[in-house]
């Protein structure tokens, strides 16, 4: 099991370490730069231009400020300095005064928990949902599940976002429109985010759970009389799960990185606006953060996956 754990973070890391390369390499493509313009669009003279490169280290081969980018992230942690947003360092902007000492109020962290309890709504409902289905297939448990998981397939999440709004704060006045930091404001993003994901899931786990019901070892548990409570706990769900866990992980990662539609529609300030913020500007070191935060975060999930699947079936830690 070790061995397979450390084979699974060795290819973890060397897709991150791909990730950056890629992204940093696009970077240096893209027409223009962070110092062509001012703040009011404006063209800067070739000599400013130069000046701020230089100061930046912009100015150096693009392969040594890829080595000293990095160099600084692993060994400092350091996302290096923001080159639009003067006077700020990109960790600043991200997590606060420093990443050891972020406050539950930073751009990150907010994007995280709207990522997170929209996910756990998702998966407390969606996955008890699905079993349900499955299990009275074809019976109104059955239609009525589907019908609501069909509607949350089908509404872009953020229409729904709109129609909520529409619902419940200009019509009715019980939710705030737009923020984050009480229940009321976060009622609404995570419905609206969390609704698509549960859809998913609950669809996913009845597919699964009704191909698991009609294995040969689900007949043999049941003729040698066990009890239908333990045929479904011990062997039908553990070996459902393993396809509704694939779309666990990288749903959660997506989700706890931002999701630019809803913080959008609600005005939430997560992450979701410096990245936009950053590719528009060309501020080369929020792009690199914001995008190697989603890697990471996206790649964990993966390896978290992958050693969940180990423990629900032991034949994939051999493979």
């Amino acid at each position: 099991m070790i061995r397979f754990i450390l084979n699974r973070v060795i290819r973890s890391i060397i897709v991150i370490f791909l990730i950056s390369v890629v992204t940093f390499t696009f970077m240096q493509l893209v027409p223009g730069g962070p110092f062509s313009s001012d703040a009011g669009g404006r063209p800067r003279p070739p000599e400013v231009q130069a000046r701020l490169e230089a100061k930046y280290g912009l100015d150096k081969p693009p392969v040594e400020q890829y080595f000293n980018y990095m160099a600084n992230l692993i060994f400092r942690f350091d996302f290096g300095p923001s080159l639009r947003q003067v006077d700020f360092n990109t960790n600043q902007l991200l997590f606060g005064i420093d990443f050891w000492e972020a406050p539950l109020s930073t751009p990150v962290m907010i994007s995280a928990e709207v990522g997170l309890f929209s996910f756990l709504l998702a998966v407390l409902i969606g996955i008890p949902m699905g079993i349900v289905s499955a299990l009275f297939r074809n019976k109104p448990p059955d239609h009525i599940a589907m019908f609501i998981s069909t509607l949350g397939v089908s509404i872009p999440n953020f229409v729904l976002g709109l129609m909520l709004i529409l619902l419940f704060s200009l019509t009715l006045g019980w939710l705030p429109v737009y923020g984050w930091g009480t229940w009321q404001q976060a009622v609404m993003p995570i419905i609206t985010l969390g609704t698509g994901g549960m859809a998913i899931i609950a669809r996913l786990t009845r597919a699964s759970m009704l191909e698991t019901l009609g294995q040969d070892y689900i007949r043999t548990a049941r003729a040698k009389g066990l009890r239908e409570r333990m045929v479904m706990v011990r062997h039908a769900l553990p070996n459902s799960l393993i396809p509704v866990v694939t779309v666990l992980g990288p749903m959660l990662a997506a989700w706890l990185t931002g999701t630019f539609f809803v913080e959008l529609v609600f005005a939430i300030p997560g992450i979701g606006k410096f990245f936009i913020t950053a590719v528009t500007d060309r501020d080369y070191s929020l792009i690199m953060a914001t995008i190697l935060l989603y890697s990471i975060v996206l790649v964990a999930a993966n390896l978290i996956v992958d050693i969940i699947y180990a423990f629900l079936d032991p034949r994939i830690r051999y493979q």
